[in-house]
């Protein structure tokens, strides 16, 4: 009887570890030492990918955790994957240990319990985000309840050479005219991507007398009607668009390029200090600068997210947590660096983190929060994904 006790015994199944509290920091930060995390991340800007190898260095430094960059073209990839292994029962130790995230994806995993959490407002340095002056608490309209964390802010800027476009273009209308005066000196990258879908984004907020209706949920009902100006807009300005809207550059970078190489004069970016960044790398020249349509820009928060099958759930809560430090923080508003909007809030830091801030310099083509002016919300995460696919068929093109 013995015997078949202790037989029985070993062939039970063995119960699940509970995951980690991440309201026990120093739990948290034992158990992270020696993990390594994979940190899928869009790959497609060299300075982004150097302050993601910075970051590695820093939480190996002062905690052990092994930091991997998984590059990616399209955060889509790593949510099929994590929707894969679920599928598939692969419910621990899954490939993506850590997502930079937001809107239609992040809705989309949180929607399908691929999440884990809620954690980011239990992490120390949550002390320090500015929760009443930044959209850190809802993502795409979308309340994120603490499964993902913020760490950079951004707003749409437009960048011109005042070479050829001396002053700011008051709004969406204005940059059709100018297009159309200019043909051949405008594009912006071509949808599905990030940039391009915001662009679209940008339009039709600008647009629309009431963009309210874009909070709630795109429905069959009220969808043409609301889209129809972007589509009369589009129409408009495609023929004027550098090759003649027959081709788009693939990507950010791809498009300020275009700039860098006299090709076209204006350009759109998600990054306040990013014409800055590129002058100071010499990528664009000092002649360049930023403006903001007057009705104000979209605006939102990146944040990040840890699959709910992780295998390094703690160390992806230190390398989150690192990311809202003031010392990170400070590191990606430096336009040298990234140039960044932070999700801190300044009166909330020590004189020494705060300081930290006041010293950046943020250049000659970056403009002030106030000059930034009003921030407007992002849609509801339905509504693009509906004019994405509408965009590709009326106007893609092969790549």
């Amino acid at each position: 009887m013995k015997n078949l006790a202790l037989l029985a015994a070993l062939l039970a199944p063995v119960p699940a570890l509970a995951d980690i509290n991440p309201a026990d920091w120093d739990a948290v930060t034992a158990e992270a030492e020696g993990q390594t995390v994979f940190w899928n991340a869009w790959g497609g800007s060299t300075t982004t990918n150097d302050f993601i190898a910075w970051v590695g260095q820093r939480v190996m430094e002062d905690y052990g955790v092994t930091l991997e960059h998984v590059k990616l073209t399209d955060t889509a990839d790593a949510v099929t994957r994590v929707l894969s292994e679920k599928q598939a029962g692969e419910d621990d130790d899954g490939a993506v240990d850590m997502i930079w995230i937001n809107g239609a994806n992040f809705a989309a995993m949180k929607e399908a319990d691929l999440l884990f959490g809620p954690y980011a407002e239990q992490l120390p340095n949550w002390a320090f985000v500015d929760v009443d002056g930044k959209t850190v608490q809802t993502d795409f309209t979308v309340p994120t309840e603490g499964f993902e964390s913020p760490w950079a802010m951004a707003q749409v800027v437009f960048i011109h050479d005042t070479a050829d476009i001396p002053a700011p273009l008051a709004d969406m209308n204005a940059i059709l005219e100018w297009s159309a005066a200019n043909p051949g000196r405008f594009t912006y990258p071509q949808p599905p991507d990030f940039l391009g879908t915001t662009f679209l984004k940008q339009a039709l907020v600008d647009l629309m007398d009431d963009p309210s209706a874009l909070a709630t949920p795109a429905t069959d009902a009220n969808y043409d009607a609301v889209t129809e100006p972007l589509w009369t807009f589009l129409d408009a300005l495609t023929p004027t668009l550098w090759r003649a809207g027959r081709a788009y550059p693939a990507t950010g970078p791809a498009q300020l390029q275009l700039i860098a190489d006299g090709e076209v004069d204006l350009a759109v970016s998600f990054s306040p200090g990013e014409a800055t960044a590129a002058i100071a790398n010499n990528q664009l020249p000092d002649t360049v600068r930023t403006f903001v349509l007057e009705k104000g820009t979209i605006g939102n928060a990146s944040f990040v997210a840890i699959p709910y099958n992780s295998g390094s759930k703690a160390g992806a809560m230190v390398v989150a947590n690192f990311l809202m430090s003031p010392e990170a923080q400070a590191r990606a508003q430096d336009p040298n660096i990234l140039g960044y909007g932070t999700v801190l809030d300044m009166d909330a830091l020590s004189a020494d983190d705060r300081a930290l801030f006041d010293a950046l310099e943020l250049g000659i083509a970056t403009l002030s929060p106030a000059e930034l002016g009003t921030v407007q919300a992002e849609p509801h995460p339905s509504w693009m994904t509906r004019i994405a696919d509408d965009w590709m068929n009326r106007y893609g093109v092969a790549q």
